[in-house]
């Protein structure tokens, strides 16, 4: 199995992935690992990481990126069958300026319960503001 290690020395996360920090792992495959929350939004909040240290979203090698989008579906799954999830969350927070705390890239599977609504610490869904068709259109072409 890779063991790849993080190269920050300072990054929590790849501190985990080396062991020299504690996490409660949950599962992991030759790129990636999964481990809980410990400071959860709801009950089985989780967290999945690339062994190799990213920044962020923008920074993650493109074969980390898919690996941890694997481990994020059976991380999922694994809810939906064994905690009774009527749902999961999957968000990515991508710079400071996104909420991003830990600069390692990381993803967290969200598990929500459909009694718990309101209850949780996520706050979605999220607002939505009505906009100008001509404007979402011109933003559009911008990122085509």
């Amino acid at each position: 199995m890779f063991l790849g290690v993080g190269t920050e020395s300072d990054c929590i996360f790849c501190q985990i992935v080396v062991g020299s920090s504690p996490a409660t792992k949950i599962a992991e495959n030759d790129r990636a690992i999964a481990f809980m929350d410990i400071n959860p939004a709801t009950p089985g909040h989780v967290l999945v990481v690339p062994r190799s240290h990213a920044v962020d979203l923008l920074d993650v090698e493109p074969d980390d990126l898919a690996s941890c989008a694997r481990l994020t579906q059976t991380v999922a799954q694994r809810a939906k069958e064994r905690l009774e999830a009527d749902g999961v969350n999957l968000l990515n927070c991508s710079g400071a300026a996104a909420g991003q705390t830990v600069f390692h890239f990381h993803l967290h599977v969200i598990v929500r319960f459909r009694d718990d609504v309101g209850k949780d610490r996520i706050g979605l869904p999220w607002e939505t503001v009505p906009s100008n068709l001509a404007e979402v259109q011109r933003i559009g072409e911008l990122l085509v």
